[in-house]
């Protein structure tokens, strides 16, 4: 085929990504040049039966995902059979199990969120130091293995064909014509048994924590023939499995070393890429993309509660409620932030939350996103001793919409904070690692926040931090 003609056959072709997220299931549509041609999002819910259980129904998140699809390729009309690949994107350390027969879920989906397992992994604190060094990982009950010796124990029972594995692996083996039984590099290191030296199930992990190798699927790749999602009609290979954090450092192309990349959305996770496994007191190391046997990595920090701690404050409109009360002069109370546990870099599991000084219902919900920020400015601080202090930070996700919010995180951090202007970032990553090159256009377009002097936005990060060591010597 003349170059030409390759080349024209190319601009014309499309993606599909799948993003299925805590609060909804998205497909959106790419072109070549990177921009949103078709897209649509299905709303899903979560459940919280009990204290430290955060479950999904799977039966929903696989039809969600179907109908976000349907939908978006219909949207396309004729354009439809342009879409040549797709990918999927998930909730890292959200966990299924299912019948590999039937395909039948055994169990609800356990949330990144769920930490029922905590007590369970409170055995394995004098080894904590050396399933760090094999996973990158701390000893958190965010993380699979819990959640999987949960299910061994309560649900499966004497089933032989039974599995576990990572979100990714079971909506994969539902959505797939192929019903592959397969894990990739990103969501598989969320588990806790994933060894970051030879990228595969570690032995050692495995026997420590007791989970029988026959239980998990085959670890992948992030790009590989993993099999064929057939919705609306077409026959789409799927290419791409990863997690979406990410999925999401992907959006502008090949990262950079030199930005910290921030996600806010049900939780907040900070980022900086990495050629090889970097360590840092209190900080994760992440595999983040795995190809042809070279890993990419990063160094990452979280915290448990952004969008989801706005959420539990019981407003109709969090958002909104967030939007008023940064847009208001008056002074915001300091929220210690403990929701779903206090994350890097402290890792306080049983910390509670609270409030320091009254406010609002508005107030208050600015208290909680400033905690968010004054947490990313520690997991940053605790990064500059392995990968120094960085030029930028780009910004994503959800509450990275609002720009006061962004405007305070420059402020903070002192640096430039640059939102894309397209919001989708885990779909136009997705999109990216699909495509195996960049888009034709133009790198996308941002808006620019540059930091300014914030007398009382400085004072109260002081006020937050003497604050929260007070409480961590407090509550031991």
């Amino acid at each position: 085929m003349p170059e030409r003609v390759k080349n024209l056959f190319r601009s014309r072709e499309l993606v599909l990504a799948l993003d299925q997220g805590g609060q909804s299931s998205r497909a959106c549509v790419f072109d070549a040049r990177g921009e949103i041609v078709a897209q649509a999002s299905v709303r899903v819910t979560e459940s919280r039966p009990a204290p430290e259980r955060v479950e999904q129904d799977p039966e929903e998140l696989v039809a969600s995902l179907r109908t976000a699809a349907e939908t978006a390729l219909h949207a396309l009309g004729s354009r439809a059979v342009d879409v040549t690949a797709c990918g999927l994107a998930t909730q890292r350390s959200s966990l299924a199990c299912w019948d590999k027969t039937s395909g039948r879920a055994l169990a609800p989906i356990l949330s990144w969120q769920d930490r029922r397992g905590a007590q369970w992994l409170e055995r394995f604190e004098p080894d904590a130091s050396e399933i760090e060094r094999r996973t990158g990982l701390r000893l958190s009950p965010h993380y699979g293995v819990s959640k999987i010796a949960w299910c061994l124990e309560h649900v499966l029972g004497e089933c032989r064909t039974a599995v576990c594995g990572p979100l990714a692996s079971f909506l994969a083996f539902r959505l797939l014509e192929e019903r592959p039984l397969v894990a990739d590099a990103a969501n598989a290191t969320r588990t806790l048994l994933f060894g970051l030296e030879q990228a595969d199930w570690d032995p050692w992990l495995l026997a420590r924590f007791g989970i029988p190798r026959a239980i998990l699927p085959d670890c992948a790749p992030t790009h590989a023939a993993f099999g064929t999602f057939v919705c609306a009609g077409r026959r789409i290979p799927l290419r791409v499995l990863t997690g979406d954090q990410s999925a999401a450092l992907y959006a502008s192309g090949e990262p950079h070393s030199d930005a910290l990349y921030v996600n806010l959305g049900t939780g907040a996770f900070a980022q900086r890429t990495c050629t090889q496994a970097l360590r840092a007191p209190g900080l994760l190391t992440s595999l983040v993309r795995r190809e042809s046997g070279r890993s990419s990595f990063v160094l990452e920090g979280t915290v448990n509660g952004a969008g989801s701690a706005l959420s539990a404050l019981g407003a109709a409109d969090p958002v909104a409620a967030l939007e008023r009360g940064l847009a208001s002069p008056t002074e915001p109370p300091l929220f210690l932030n403990g929701h779903s546990g206090l994350a890097a870099p402290f890792w306080r599991a049983d910390f509670r939350s609270s409030f320091v000084g009254e406010g609002s219902g508005d107030e208050r919900h600015v208290a909680v996103a400033e905690s968010v920020l004054f947490l990313l400015l520690e997991i940053e601080r605790a990064m500059r001793p392995a990968c120094g202090a960085p030029a930028r930070i780009l910004a994503s996700g959800g509450l990275s919409r609002s720009d006061a919010l962004c405007a305070r995180l420059a402020d903070l951090a002192r640096l430039p904070v640059e939102r894309a202007s397209e919001s989708e970032a885990t779909a136009r990553g997705l999109a990216w690692l699909v495509r195996g090159a960049d888009f034709e256009d133009e790198p996308v377009s941002s808006t620019c926040f540059e930091p300014r002097a914030d007398a009382r936005l400085t004072a109260r990060h002081a006020r937050w931090r003497a604050a929260l060591a007070a409480a961590l010597r407090e509550r031991p």
